[in-house]
């Protein structure tokens, strides 16, 4: 499996359920200039995602503050999207989130980004993707496992810091911390001040 991390992420234009419940056909083009995370999930209607998808939305503050868009993708269609999104939450909906929810019917976007699992469903695949288009991080969870929301808005962080200052973030590094030069001599300083 190779990965899209230093390439340019999957151009794809697909119908999308909006902020405001309407369908649009939206393009990853349309974000350029922009940050993004783009994450996939398995299916509306199921039970790790909508955890995931509500926590993206009660963190979706702290990524505008930042920059970044947040969309998210599954092979359902936008009919199944905008259902779930007029379901209440106490039974079984997401409620009113506010960002896109794309739709990847014929799963072609998550066939593109790696992340179609027996031709059926998405992983939870993850990709930052910065004002160029270029992909700058990604995870890919299995089925059963859910995503750190705050490990997403740390990556952010560093991207945007790093783009910045032109230093590097080591490891568990978050915003108003250290960062090293990206030389020898850089590393070496940052050891010498930071036990790791």
């Amino acid at each position: 499996m190779s990965t899209l991390v230093t390439k340019h992420a999957p151009e794809f234009t697909a119908k999308a359920v909006m902020p405001d419940g309407s369908f649009k056909d939206i393009s990853l083009s349309d974000y350029r200039g922009k940050h993004v995370i783009l994450f996939f999930y398995p299916l509306d209607f199921t039970f790790v995602c909508p955890s995931e998808i509500l926590a993206f939305d009660k963190a979706l503050d702290k990524f505008k503050e930042r920059g970044v868009e947040v969309i998210g993708v599954s092979v359902d269609s936008e009919f199944t999207h905008f259902a779930w999104k007029n379901t209440p939450i106490e039974q079984g909906g997401i409620g009113d989130i506010q960002y896109p929810l794309v739709a990847d019917l014929n799963k072609q976007i998550s066939r593109d980004y790696g992340v179609l699992f027996d031709e059926a469903v998405a992983l939870r695949g993850l990709f930052l993707i910065d004002r160029e288009g270029i992909v700058r991080h990604s995870t890919i969870n299995d089925l059963p496992l859910g995503r750190n929301i705050d490990e997403a808005l740390r990556m952010a962080d560093a991207l945007k810091f790093h783009e910045m200052n032109g230093d590097v973030c080591p490891a568990n590094w978050k915003e108003g911390e250290d960062a090293m030069k990206p030389t020898a001599e850089g590393v070496a300083d940052y050891l010498s001040k930071h036990a790791v």
